[in-house]
């Protein structure tokens, strides 16, 4: 029997490596592929949609659809656009969906595939991080199954699969990115272009740059407080440059157990696709001896401020995710257009914490997306606005 999935998100790094983890386990002969989206790169798109004979592709600029129904020809593969195709597209009935929407942008499919009973792994961290209690909320509704597959936060869920015991820290490790050995003044004139070159992974623009300030760890840090329910002051980050060891969970007895692979995001990524079970997977073997030495090291506060802000938003708890969040997207992008410098990035997201306080007040689950997407909005356009003054 086909098994049936979707990928939400299917062209960028996470989907495309999922999409040929289908292929190298059988492609269309073996799964049934409901739904494939996109955004910009409809000839990849429509590629992948060919290659694994997908009942519908979308992309989420609707005025491109004439090209994308255009690349897909006789295929056979219906063709739509819009957010609203996505979340259309997101709540199909599957077996599995690999949700890897980047951004905010990736909350409405995510949630409507949450809404469905099915295995939902998750590698859009800002779902969890903006919305963490109304996503909870609804996958327990629908008797969904979450399986993270950001490397870290599988890491930590292939380590407690055993049931270990009670937990008494999670530890997530960081590459550091390519500034780790750069001093605040030279980071302060990082470019773009430096701040892309990462080291160890080849990722998007905006989680290059998320890797490169810490961001992404920091929306690594409140999505473990969200997914595994541990208090803010019990998650921490050490910075591990060879990115063998993933994440490690410390429990009550001291005893800290890690899982350990080759930097390749197809070993999370086959796990939430194989799971309960592993199977053989096309990566890269581990091998110690060649890798010669482990090292680990703490973070420097003042140079990545980023881990600091996550702390205090998972303290402050209600939709401060949101507003966190809001303001670090808009001042990313930003930094990529020249009008925001690179350590300018989280003072501005600390602004928008410090003004958008009273979002603290208000829980996800209860308030609802609305809500969600008002505080995000909010510390959208708080912080635009104080980049505008800034470069004018």
């Amino acid at each position: 029997m086909h098994r049936s999935v979707s990928i939400l998100g299917a062209t960028g790094s996470v989907g495309s490596q999922t999409v040929r983890l289908l292929q190298a386990q059988g492609g269309a002969e073996r799964y049934r592929v409901r739904a494939l989206t996109g955004n910009g790169n409809i000839a990849l798109l429509a590629d992948m949609a060919r290659a694994l004979r997908a009942e519908v592709a979308v992309t989420a600029d609707l005025a491109r659809l004439a090209e994308l129904r255009a690349a897909l020809a006789g295929s056979g593969t219906e063709a739509a656009a819009g957010p609203e195709a996505l979340v259309e597209a997101a709540s199909r009935p599957v077996d599995w969906t690999m949700s890897s929407i980047v951004g905010v942008a990736g909350l409405a499919p995510t949630l409507a595939a949450a809404a469905r009973a099915g295995t939902l792994a998750l590698a859009n961290k800002e779902s969890l991080v903006c919305a963490g209690a109304l996503l909870k909320a609804t996958v327990a509704a629908s008797g969904a199954v979450l399986i993270p597959a950001d490397s870290e936060h599988s890491a930590i869920f292939q380590v407690l699969q055993g049931g270990q015991g009670t937990i008494a820290r999670l530890i997530l490790t960081a590459s550091g990115g390519p500034f780790r050995d750069w001093d605040r003044a030279r980071m302060a004139t990082a470019t773009p272009a430096q701040a892309v070159a990462h080291p160890n992974w080849d990722m998007g623009r905006k989680i290059s740059v998320d890797s490169a300030s810490m961001f992404n760890k920091a929306l690594e840090m409140i999505e473990a407080h969200e997914l595994f329910t541990i208090t803010p002051d019990c998650i921490d980050v050490l910075v591990h440059r060879q990115s063998i060891v993933h994440s490690l969970v410390e429990f009550a007895d001291g005893v800290q157990l890690a899982q350990l692979g080759a930097p390749d995001m197809v070993g999370p990524i086959g796990f939430a696709l194989n799971w309960p079970e592993r199977s053989a997977l096309p990566v890269e073997r581990l091998d110690l001896a060649a890798v010669g030495a482990l090292t680990f090291e703490a973070p420097d506060a003042e140079r990545f401020p980023a881990l600091r802000l996550a702390r205090e938003t998972m303290r402050a708890g209600g939709l401060m995710g949101a507003v966190f969040n809001g303001a670090k997207e808009t001042a990313l992008e930003a930094f990529l257009e020249g009008r925001c410098g690179f350590l300018d990035m989280a003072d501005h997201v600390e602004h928008a914490l410090e003004q958008l306080e009273g979002w603290a007040a208000r829980d996800s689950a209860a308030a609802g997306r609305e809500a969600v997407l008002a505080a995000d909005a909010e510390a959208r356009a708080l912080t635009a606005e104080r980049i505008r003054r800034r470069v004018a």
